[in-house]
């Protein structure tokens, strides 16, 4: 059913419905910031569920390279830190295609002290970085950057940071995590203000190895205040990533005589915000909890309709907007999505690339600057995509090619290495014809 062509070209044949029982990776957001944390936190920490992806390798190459011990046995990861092990390596610092480790690595650095010189890919050197240079350049950090100062590689340079208050201009939990984890090393006391809320796992975890951190929230804002902490080791137990769950779960919606349940899932707050979407789109789904914040997910075949996506409710759903595209595409009516500029900057520009994509599939798709409007209910037949090496775009188009008839090809599939070594085999053990 699915079968690469070669190191970057798969495809993937149709008509298909989707049943079973899976687990996906584990978290990747809680995952790198578990690394991150535990080779700050003086003593051994335990990591169970780490995410395989490439990315997430990165990190936990990143904090070795950093002077943290990090050994794997019998499944877990050990990890060995504290600040009085950490330096700077005198090597460049390779994040791969890592947007999350090159931001909170950044942070994590600067709170350090040391020169320190980042790069990654060709994907992420094209990313906007100024975002997270200017808290920290106002904390005290000197950055030289590529491309007028906007751009990895860079050279992050600290002789000890000063704690200032930041108002978030862009809601992004990458730059709110970047500056809590400089502030962690910083005099004084580093105030983040955020009037759109972004994920708080890095307040959470932070709270949990014994940083000194309070969160405090108003009907219009929240502000959280982080001083110089030292961090206590920790056992971290990692759930299954949701976004990755969302896949399979538009998967069992879209196509006929379908049923999927994926395990013990993160279910927190604004991770899963893309399940009420479907909901009110008609979604049959159906969460079992495991515990206050996990869970297993069950979705069947569903007939789908249209919404409309609000640009308050995109931070929530912003690694979830390409494959809610293709739930659009199959559901009967307009979908419009608005607010959503920030994909633009992403792995690829998700809202250009989303938009050839679902065309190719024969969708009408009207593209807005900040988002797009889809008309379901076409006639759709196999695409041939161009994933720009972005591994949602792929991994999107791949549930949306099972779906349709006939043989859909896509381009740039290696990148899903990145988040999830194993979709195309679980693809294959979900699906039947």
């Amino acid at each position: 059913m699915a079968e690469s062509a070669s190191d970057s070209v798969v495809s993937i044949t149709g008509g298909r419905s989707f049943n079973g029982t899976l687990s996906v990776p584990g978290d990747k957001s809680i995952s790198h910031r578990a690394l991150l944390i535990s080779c700050l936190a003086s003593g051994t920490s335990i990591i169970k569920g780490l995410s395989q992806g490439k990315d997430v390798q990165a990190t936990k190459a990143l904090i070795a390279h950093l002077g943290a011990r990090v050994d794997e046995r019998g499944g877990r990861i050990f990890v060995e830190g504290g600040r009085d092990r950490l330096h700077s390596p005198g090597t460049v610092l390779d994040v791969g295609n890592s947007g999350t480790l090159i931001r909170l690595g950044a942070g994590l650095v600067a709170g350090l002290g040391g020169s320190y010189t980042f790069s990654g890919d060709e994907s992420v050197n094209r990313r906007p970085m100024k975002r997270v240079f200017t808290p920290l350049v106002q904390m005290g950090a000197v950055i030289e950057a590529s491309n007028h100062g906007d751009n990895a590689p860079f050279t992050l340079i600290s002789h000890g940071l000063n704690g200032i208050t930041y108002e978030m201009p862009v809601a992004s939990a990458q730059v709110k995590s970047a500056i809590l984890l400089a502030g962690l090393g910083a005099s004084g006391t580093t105030t983040v203000i955020e009037r759109i809320p972004t994920r708080r796992h890095s307040e959470e975890m932070l709270l949990d190895a014994g940083a000194e951190i309070d969160v405090t929230r108003y009907t219009d804002r929240s502000e959280i205040y982080i001083r110089r902490s030292s961090l206590q080791p920790l056992e971290y137990d990692i759930p299954g990533d949701p976004s990755q769950a969302a896949y399979w779960l538009v998967a069992a919606l879209i196509t006929p005589h379908s049923q999927i349940t994926v395990k013990n899932i993160y279910l927190g707050d604004l991770r899963t915000d893309f399940i009420p979407v479907l909901t009110r789109m008609g979604a049959e789904i159906d969460i079992s909890y495991r515990s206050r914040n996990s869970g297993d997910v069950t979705a069947r075949s569903s007939q789908l309709n249209s919404t409309e996506i609000m640009p308050d409710e995109i931070p929530g759903l912003i690694d979830e907007i390409p494959i809610l595209s293709v739930a659009a595409a199959c559901a009967n009516g307009t979908t419009v999505i608005t607010g959503a500029s920030e994909l633009r900057v992403k792995e690829s520009d998700r809202i250009s690339v989303m938009v050839q994509a679902l065309r190719s599939f024969n969708a009408k798709v009207e593209e807005f600057s900040d988002g797009m409007a889809i008309s379901g209910g076409e006639k759709l037949h196999a695409g041939k995509v161009l994933a720009h090496l972005d591994h949602r775009i792929a991994m999107a188009c791949s549930i949306l090619g099972a779906a349709v008839a006939d043989e859909t090809e896509i381009s740039g599939f290696e990148s899903v290495e990145s988040s999830y070594p194993t979709f195309l085999a679980d693809l294959w053990n979900l699906t039947t014809a």
